[in-house]
């Protein structure tokens, strides 16, 4: 049995017709950036929960979360409907090893994502340890369209914060527009558009690759990089890739 704790809602931002970000307060344990904790709510006489990716660094609060409201599922419609004052059920302690303590050095740090598991790099990147580490780190955000890219006061601070250490490489794949990468991941980087765009080459000596989204994303993504000489990273064998699919 989970160890539920109660929490309440204190703000949600609605980013577009389905995407949102719900925030929170509630006595969780200290956690650490790149770890997701269980959210649920009582729907009838069942508790239904998921995890979700903690938007927030560990030394900010409140607790936030960023998903995508399915209409057919049967947890995000209701997350979405919360308003600031309700209540929602938080697992007291944190779980996962995507953070920075389990990821080698290297030069450059790539932060691949999908859709909503932008959030968990927006909380790694807002604590020190990826800046003392790494040289220069690249987000690369897919999304379908412009609507669906969110935080972009979070993107900016960190932009003016890092200045040319820091690049963000959104990536349309139904819109176009100049400036901007345009199809799917791994489209972009078998053209070698996405490293042109970033002025910057995938390697094993120099990177390290961290990969969360979409499970084809990531297979796909992790066909390139072992094409390239490049590992999937252990504690116990060190490699140039870390994954976590997305829930």
């Amino acid at each position: 049995m989970k160890d539920w704790i109660k929490g309440r809602v204190v703000a949600k931002r609605q980013w577009n017709h389905r995407l949102y970000s719900l925030q929170f307060d509630a006595p969780v344990e200290a956690f650490k950036a790149g770890q997701f904790t269980q959210v649920a709510l009582d729907v009838g006489e069942e508790r239904v929960g998921r995890p979700y990716s903690l938007v927030n660094p560990p030394q900010e609060r409140p607790l936030e979360i960023y998903f995508n409201a399915i209409p057919e599922g049967p947890l995000t419609p209701r997350l979405s409907d919360l308003e600031p004052g309700d209540d929602i059920w938080v697992t007291a302690k944190a779980g996962g090893i995507f953070t920075m303590d389990a990821m080698p050095g290297a030069r450059d740090l790539w932060l691949i994502a999908t859709g909503t598991a932008l959030g968990v790099y927006l909380s790694i990147l807002r604590t020190p340890d990826p800046w003392e580490r790494f040289e220069r780190i690249f987000l690369v955000h897919g999304v379908r369209s412009a609507d669906e890219l969110a935080y972009a006061d979070t993107i900016g601070f960190l932009r003016d914060t890092h200045g040319e250490r820091f690049r963000f490489l959104p990536s349309f794949s139904r819109e176009q527009r100049e400036g901007v990468l345009h199809g799917r991941i791994q489209p972009i980087l078998n053209s070698g558009a996405l490293e042109a765009q970033a002025g910057a080459v995938i390697e094993a000596e120099h990177s390290h690759m961290m990969l969360c989204g979409q499970a084809d994303m990531i297979k796909d993504v992790r066909a390139f990089l072992e094409a390239r000489g490049m590992r999937r990273h252990r504690r116990n064998e060190p490699g140039h890739y870390t994954t976590e699919q997305y829930h």
